[in-house]
């Protein structure tokens, strides 16, 4: 009998062949570290709807989807066909345009902090931006963040995101001694590094659920006791709502949490699957950067950049949003309900052998070890046995034409239905019953 990698290679010759031409060009053949996997990724022709289908014309029913961008679904029709009307008038101006004051509308009628918006490309540019605010503002330094808190590849805050905790993450990093970091859901431990370093500290940055570091909800408890200490201290209480923002319901996860931010970044969903990051935030510290009313010596930098606010992006996020809004009743009960049913077939299969944690339609298995029955942090998903899971989404990739990318989290779009979790239960069911072979 073939191994699974035999059967991979077999369905994936012409990306293998591809590959080969992109690690001659491409630094280790992709350009974000995470889309690498063994023996090689396969690569994508086309997307739509749930599936993604390669070179090969292999399909693949899609839980990556976008980096968890796509709540619609790949090449959504509306979005699609907006996105095609505005090509047709220019997707690069380098000028103001209407689009972006329509979906500012939107995201301001949705976030309440969103007093006023400026945008940028991505979200690794939203969160380092709302670091310089938080330091302008206050006129400290340090910078607060979670242990496996994935904030994208700035310097400011490329720290403690990978297990072990204590090892640089990077050469070339000049900003780490103003980093300290947070183990999550811990709030006297949390509190008491804070206070630690109260006098200098500018900030908290925090995911209401941890995305890269395992799919994991901070309590209500922990960020409210966070939020508490940073208000009372003079320092900025900030959330990064990338992942969650328009996730789990139309607008942040944040007022469920009776929380009150002073900036919150956003991205993914709300650029309809284009480039985009977002800083929102009250108004007493947006103007901030306002140029028009601050000197040099007063001013803050921060949005901007050749692709900012392009018609294109506009154009899609405010699509989506218009679309979210109008299925709102709908759209979050369907797919919470779809996860909740992942999470629940899971137990159900694997028993006591995993964890499923997520919230709503994201979720993520790991495979525990040590008699460990909780993660509640990153430090406990980093003792996890991540073979495993690389293993189990690696033979559906290769076996059942399901596509997570190998050790990251799941997550549901509009596309997917009911169907699709039978499907990965039979998936699933048939990777047990190999194991006890």
């Amino acid at each position: 009998m073939p191994s699974v990698q035999e059967i991979y290679k077999k369905k994936t010759r012409k990306s293998s062949k591809l590959f080969a031409k992109a690690k001659k060009v491409h630094i280790n053949g992709v350009h974000h570290n995470i889309r690498f996997f063994e023996p090689y990724p396969f690569v994508t022709k086309s997307a739509e709807g749930k599936f993604l289908r390669d070179v090969d014309s292999n399909k693949y029913v899609d839980y990556w989807m976008g980096h968890w961008s796509l709540i619609l679904g790949h090449a959504q029709k509306q979005v699609q066909k907006k996105a095609a009307g505005q090509l047709k008038k220019g997707w690069m101006h380098g000028t103001s345009n209407e689009n972006a004051i329509a979906l500012s509308e939107k995201i301001s009628k949705a976030v309440p902090v969103a007093e006023k918006i400026r945008y940028a490309s991505t979200g690794t540019e939203a969160t380092m931006y709302s670091v310089r605010l938080a330091r302008a503002v206050t006129g400290k330094k340090i910078i607060a963040k979670i242990d496996g808190g994935w904030h994208g590849y700035t310097t400011d805050l490329l720290k403690t995101v990978n297990w072990p905790f204590d090892v640089s993450e990077s050469q070339g990093l000049t900003d780490e001694e103003h980093i300290v970091s947070l183990p999550l859901n811990n709030l006297e431990e949390s509190l008491r590094i804070l206070k630690s370093v109260k006098k200098d500290l500018a900030g908290v940055l925090i995911e209401p659920v941890l995305g890269g570091g395992g799919a994991i909800p901070a309590t209500q408890e922990y960020l409210q006791g966070i939020q508490e200490m940073a208000k009372r201290n003079n320092s900025l209480f900030m959330l990064d709502e990338i992942v969650t923002g328009f996730r789990f319901r139309y607008g942040c996860l944040y007022p469920k949490m009776k929380l009150d931010p002073d900036i919150v970044t956003l991205g993914k969903i709300v650029g309809g699957g284009f480039p985009i990051g977002v800083i929102c935030g009250k108004d007493e510290i947006m103007q901030h950067a306002n140029t028009s009313i601050n000197s040099k010596k007063n001013r803050t930098y921060i949005g901007g950049g050749t692709f900012s606010a392009n018609p294109l992006s506009m154009m899609a996020g405010e699509t989506t949003l218009g679309i979210l809004k109008n299925k709102e009743n709908t759209l979050y009960k369907k797919l919470d309900g779809l996860g909740n049913q992942t999470t629940k077939m899971l137990r159900k299969i694997f028993s006591d052998e995993v964890i499923v944690t997520g919230k709503g339609s994201l979720f993520m298995t790991h495979f525990p070890r040590n008699g460990m029955t909780e993660i509640n942090n990153a430090a406990d998903a980093a003792k996890c046995d991540s073979t495993k899971l690389f293993k189990y989404h690696f033979e559906m990739i290769a076996k059942n034409g399901i596509f997570f990318l190998p050790g990251k989290l799941g997550a549901f779009s509009d596309a997917h239905s009911i169907a699709d979790v039978k499907e990965m239960k039979k998936a699933t069911e048939s990777y047990v019953t190999g194991l006890k072979r």
